[in-house]
């Protein structure tokens, strides 16, 4: 179990769930994973045919009404024949004014370790090709999903918002300010067709096996967007070689020509996450936070000063 809360339902009432929520599913056993979180319970479950089961159950209002669009979306996408699974739900069950609770069989692989990627052909390629299979889907097919949908003037100007709040809060180094305003100005690279994007994607969010890319969970910041958004985890934390290989790869499956800005935005896109971070301490309140994001924000800018103005092309 994840941190010290208190769950609201035992791991057996969970797995009882499953077997309301899919007929014919006979639980013989809970399983990990356990986890409990601020917004939702997830359990595991064995069925007497030995397959694996994942209960999840939102813990209020706002996180159930998530989980149901997230799961209307996953329907929809695996109409699409991406080259991944996807947790899509195989039924529902009722449990209080939180909502519903989400029975998916559990998906196949291990959380991506960005340490073991390596170029050229094998991980570093899949994910390249999947990321750009999701990309791909046509926005007309999810549109009963009435998803977040923004133009690209739209994006930039969303983020010259959250640039102006970083900025109010005089905690950001000057020099990543200009950076990345004139990043924001720079009209060449706000020229990109919006696409189907992930929105929150992280090594826990990509599963593998055998060198490919099995599955992508957790769906609920999907909207429709700038695909740079799902490419700024990689830039800040993935090994520059096997970058490449994932761009490369990433640029081949993409059929509607070069984006020649992406990498731009997607390392704009992992530096302002650091702000992020930083107005979400101040938001919050906590201290911890706060001091964490300065000292990362401070490192960035002395890195910014060493390289020189500008972002690579």
């Amino acid at each position: 179990m994840s941190g010290h809360l208190t769950p609201r339902w035992s791991a057996p009432f969970l797995a009882a769930l499953a077997t309301v929520a899919v007929p014919g599913l006979e639980a013989v056993a809970t399983r990990r994973p356990r986890i409990v979180t601020p917004t939702v319970e997830i359990t595991g479950v064995l069925d007497s045919d030995g397959g694996s089961w994942i209960v999840r159950a939102p813990r209020d209002a706002a996180t159930g009404a998530a989980m149901m669009a997230e799961s209307e979306l996953l329907r929809l996408l695996a109409r699409e024949h991406l080259p991944f699974a996807l947790a899509v739900p195989a039924g529902f069950a009722e449990i209080d004014d939180a909502g519903r609770a989400v029975v998916h069989r559990a998906l196949t692989g291990r959380e991506l370790d960005l340490s073991t990627l390596r170029p050229g052909p094998g991980l570093a390629a899949s994910l390249g090709a999947a990321l750009a299979a999701l990309h791909e889907v046509d926005v007309a097919a999810v549109t009963a999903v009435d998803l977040p949908t923004y133009d690209a003037a739209e994006c930039r100007t969303r983020l010259l918002a959250e640039l102006d709040e970083m900025a109010a809060s005089r905690r950001v180094p000057t020099v990543l300010l200009r950076r990345w305003e004139e990043a924001l100005e720079d009209v060449r690279s706000w020229r990109f067709r919006p696409a189907v994007v992930h929105g929150d994607l992280a090594s826990d969010r990509v599963l593998t096996e055998s060198g490919q890319v099995t599955a992508m969970t957790d769906f609920v910041s999907a909207h429709v967007g700038d695909p740079a958004v799902d490419l700024g985890w990689l830039v800040a934390a993935a090994p520059e070689d096997a970058l490449e290989s994932v761009l490369e790869s990433y640029d081949l499956h993409r059929a509607a020509g070069s984006d020649a800005q992406l990498l731009v935005r997607a390392q704009l896109y992992s530096e302002l996450a650091l702000g992020r971070w930083l107005l979400h301490g101040v938001r919050a309140g906590d201290r911890t936070v706060v001091a964490d994001a300065e000292e990362m924000l401070t490192e960035l800018a002395d890195a910014v000063s060493s390289a020189g103005p500008g972002y690579p092309e």
